[in-house]
């Protein structure tokens, strides 16, 4: 059995179908839902983390392959594979990946899945390359890919570097998912943490048109009064 089977198989081994059908609840996956017909086995992160180990040096080509699954937790297994030989690749590896993850971003379709890849993956090839790619996910008919460009800028965040967050952000103001929005509020809340100041002056000049899910995930560290003066502006 070659290794992509064997993660596979590990993984159906561990599932658990009422965990399962509290996973299809909470990721919205009945009909006309965001994540409609997802398929979950149930599974614990700490035992998907412990999977990740052991496959982390599973090939390109298999760790894509268990992408295109039509399982969740295969796909975020793939995701996770990922995100490790990411952060211990060389240059040209780590082109490799990004590429390949922007190549299958249908496959990232749901915020879980996007949330623990695009920050490490796409936020951390673009550190120190052109980032216009991130104007262009932002525009995307996809969700998964508008969600991708704004978490991506988490770790330019994480070294003090705002300029791009507040870019995104300002492109999807108009945004009509309530998952774009939540994103929006915490990458703002997020770089406010690093520099209130230019937080609360992006605020100032669109809070109004934002929605009040993301002004509420954005002030949600303000004092009481300050958080009180925001909402106000509305």
């Amino acid at each position: 059995m070659g290794r992509l089977e064997n993660a596979r198989r590990q993984l159906r081994r561990a599932a658990d179908k009422e965990k399962a059908k509290g996973l299809q609840r909470f990721f919205k996956t009945g009909p006309g839902e965001y994540a409609e017909g997802d398929i979950f086995l149930g599974l614990t992160a700490a035992f998907t983390r412990k999977t990740v180990k052991e496959f982390q040096d599973l090939p390109l080509t298999d760790t894509i392959k268990l992408l295109h699954s039509k399982i969740h937790e295969e796909r975020l297994l793939a995701l996770l594979i990922l995100v490790q030989q990411f952060s211990r690749a060389d240059d040209q590896a780590k082109e490799k990946i990004y590429q390949a993850y922007l190549d299958n971003t249908k496959f990232i379709n749901n915020w879980d899945l996007v949330d623990l890849s695009a920050p490490q993956i796409v936020g951390g090839f673009l550190i120190d390359q052109d980032r216009k790619i991130l104007c262009k996910l932002a525009k995307s008919a996809l969700l998964w890919e508008r969600r991708i460009a704004v978490l991506a800028t988490f770790a330019f965040i994480r070294t003090g570097d705002l300029d791009d967050t507040f870019v995104i952000v300002k492109l999807l103001l108009a945004d009509k998912e309530d998952l774009i929005h939540k994103a929006c509020g915490w990458m703002l809340r997020e770089a406010g943490k690093r520099n209130v100041r230019l937080e609360e002056e992006f605020l100032s000049k669109h809070c109004r048109i934002m929605s009040r899910t993301m002004l509420r995930y954005a002030i949600e560290k303000f004092p009481q009064k300050k958080r009180k003066f925001f909402l106000n502006l509305k």
